[in-house]
């Protein structure tokens, strides 16, 4: 099973610099999409239902701000549209598809331009989080966090240290969500090294990205039990759509 994550930052913008194009070329099972930056109803249908896929959207209701997407394969069980709680729902930042044995999220982080409101989220998340990692369903969280956990997953650290995204208080909820809540970051499960980015706040396209300094704030997370079905994990650099990379992760499951 191939799983992608990408943050598209505006789809329809992303959709005339080749996205769907390279949707077509992952033969992934599913596609996590963050940042829609649109209202699904006035996007088309080669956007809604690109070939081989189900589309499933939920809009922020706020205009040309947040939404998240799922691009499915197989057509889950059932799909789960927010968390129940306001800030996260009527900003369209979690979106949920049901299988058999486990579910698939597509999730978006507040970005930390308004400190309190982040802060805010990242304690009701971090209940529902709790929530998840006590039941049996097995759960694949993928998405923009926001967060850059470890001084290796950005470059120039020393001084981003009260930027928001690397802050103290950020980087210790993601210790808790990646230590006593039990979630596992995929990534790291396979590739150790520094130098490895999701996201480049002064992207320059005349230069490889993975010479620029960049952010890795994009994970798939997933609990203790899932761990041993990583198989690989990559950063798709040659996807320049977006100014956030794909993130994207083979287990040796079937949906």
């Amino acid at each position: 099973m191939k799983i992608a994550s990408i943050n598209v930052n505006g789809i329809r913008d992303a959709v005339d610099r080749g996205f769907l194009d390279w949707l077509a070329q992952q033969d992934a099972d599913v596609v996590c999409v963050q940042n829609i930056k649109a209202k699904s109803f006035e996007l088309g249908d080669h956007i809604l239902y690109p070939e081989g896929y189900e589309g499933y959207f939920l809009d922020a209701e706020e205009d040309g701000f947040s939404g998240v997407a799922l691009y499915c394969r197989k057509i889950p069980k059932a799909i789960m549209y927010g968390l129940g709680f306001p800030q996260c729902d009527h900003e369209g930042r979690f979106l949920q598809a049901d299988y058999d044995r486990f579910s698939i999220a597509t999730f978006l982080m507040p970005d930390g331009s308004d400190q309190k409101a982040k802060q805010a989220f990242m304690e009701q998340y971090q209940e529902y989080l709790t929530k998840m990692s006590r039941k049996r369903r097995e759960y694949i969280i993928c998405g923009t966090w926001h967060i850059a956990h470890k001084t290796v997953d950005l470059a120039n650290w020393s001084d981003n240290q009260l930027t928001s995204g690397f802050r103290p208080e950020e980087r210790a909820w993601m210790d808790q969500v990646l230590g006593p809540t039990g979630f596992i970051d995929t990534f790291r499960e396979i590739n150790r090294d520094a130098g490895e980015y999701t996201w480049w706040p002064k992207l320059n396209q005349d230069v490889p990205r993975e010479r620029q300094e960049g952010w890795r704030i994009d994970y798939q997370l997933v609990g203790p039990n899932f761990r041993r079905h990583v198989v690989d994990a990559w950063i798709d650099y040659d996807a320049t759509f977006s100014e956030f990379a794909p993130l994207i992760v083979e287990y040796d499951l079937a949906l």
